[in-house]
């Protein structure tokens, strides 16, 4: 008893060391940059945190080795455009009822094929039935549809063409944006989540380059390729805050300019707002894990067979954890888009939304709660703070070097250490601290 106290007090001791540092080194990077700078990378820090969470969720708790973060993350951010932007009338008038026509022809098409294999004997019979009713479904479904689409995008297309959103307040995008990710997450869980870990992965991952493709060739959802932008903010404007007397008198009693208070005042109010959001899941995530369901979780992962043998019900527990880690990255990907005020579809890249969020969670440390976090915002902060401090450290390495191919080859590469230190520090850390800097305990 008193050793597991003793090793319980060690790891909370460690906890709070390691988040004092995380919070010195923001510090650092205000004092030593400026203080925009240090919001930003909190602010960016607090997003990836929550993947880092879902994803936690899903390998630490379960061990379901997903690799479509990306595709989560996206729907996310399309759920924020869905929910906050305002509705284009004319694109509604012009087509909007045919693609609503055409996508439920769609979507009954699939259910008429499913239930009539299901309830038909096997032979011939079902598979020609079975095709013709798909044939005619999708004719049918691209007779509605695509002249509806084509409708849409061309009204107004560089400003429009598409159907808008819901015009409502764009804080109601974050859940909107979650249930959108768990709700295709329960689709495609109930399609992949009997497979091995490796085939999940593939899976996942061509999966999450579907839903991608999908959202930038269907621009009357969300204008493809040609971003959407002018998402509305949950906070004030930098620029109605410069015309307030009231700020700028305030921002000048604190010695800071109004452009630069603004700025520092809207980022700020992000921060407190991201900042909740993570306390209120960490507070759950933890809830979650030290009751009876995290005990089955973990059970489940350690031995499937002998908690199948207990009466578990392997499939769905795993298809449960699954929607709820995909639905944490649709919040955080519907976050990270209310923040941007833009959602611009070339941004989604496997490297940053998937391969980073992993490197996360295991620098932090998989199966702990607070692991994700902290590797959510340590590593977010090494991403960025890299390329300057490698700048500013190759210009004093150079600085007496002559002129010649060296020193130019120094100065070129010198920005692209990034990737080598994210390679470097997964490397460490799986080394020295295979279980990551908080282990699970």
């Amino acid at each position: 008893m008193s050793t597991h106290v003793h090793t319980t007090g060690n790891q909370s001791l460690r906890t709070l060391l390691l988040f004092l540092g995380m919070a010195l080194l923001l510090v650092w990077t205000g004092w030593a940059y400026n203080a925009n700078l240090a919001l930003i990378i909190l602010n960016m820090g607090l997003i990836s945190a929550v993947m880092a969470l879902g994803v936690n969720l899903q390998w630490g708790y379960a061990g379901l080795f997903n690799i479509g973060v990306m595709g989560f993350v996206a729907l996310g951010g399309l759920g924020a455009v869905l929910t906050a932007m305002p509705p284009t009338i004319d694109a509604w008038q012009a087509g909007g009822l045919r693609i609503v026509i055409g996508l439920f022809i769609g979507g009954a098409t699939i259910v008429i094929a499913v239930m009539t294999y299901q309830r038909l004997s096997a032979g011939p019979k079902r598979g020609l039935i079975t095709t013709a009713i798909v044939l005619v479904g999708y004719a049918l479904f691209r007779f509605v549809y695509v002249p509806g689409t084509q409708a849409v995008e061309a009204v107004n297309p560089s400003s429009t063409g598409y159907l808008g959103g819901l015009g409502l307040p764009v804080v109601l995008s974050w859940p909107v944006g979650a249930l959108m990710a768990a709700a295709v997450a329960w689709i495609i869980g109930k399609i992949t989540l009997g497979l091995r870990s490796d085939y999940l992965a593939i899976a996942t991952l061509g999966i999450a380059e579907i839903i991608l493709a999908v959202m930038k060739n269907e621009d009357w959802l969300s204008r493809g390729v040609k971003n959407v932008n002018g998402i509305p903010r949950p906070v004030p404007y930098e620029l109605d805050l410069q015309n307030s007397p009231e700020f700028v008198a305030a921002a000048a009693n604190l010695g800071m300019n109004a452009v630069t208070a603004s700025t520092v005042f809207v980022r700020l109010n992000y921060s407190l707002m991201f900042a909740a959001v993570v306390i209120v899941l960490l507070v759950l995530a933890q809830l979650a894990l030290n009751s009876p369901w995290g005990r089955m979780m973990r059970a489940i992962r350690d031995n499937e067979n002998a908690a199948g043998a207990m009466g578990k019900d392997v499939k769905k527990r795993h298809l449960q954890i699954f929607v709820i880690g995909s639905g944490l990255c649709g919040l955080a990907g519907a976050m990270m888009t209310t923040m941007d005020g833009q959602l611009v579809m070339s941004s989604y890249q496997p490297l940053r939304f998937t391969f980073l969020i992993w490197v996360m969670v295991i620098v932090g440390g998989s199966g702990n709660n607070f692991g994700a976090v902290l590797g959510g915002m340590l590593v977010w902060w090494l991403w960025v703070m890299v390329e300057p401090i490698s700048q500013q450290l190759v210009g004093y390495i150079t600085a007496a070097m002559p002129e010649g191919w060296l020193r130019g080859r120094l100065t070129d590469v010198a920005p692209h250490t990034r990737l080598f230190l994210m390679g470097l520090l997964l490397l460490l850390v799986l080394r020295f601290s295979p279980r990551g800097l908080l282990p699970e305990k």
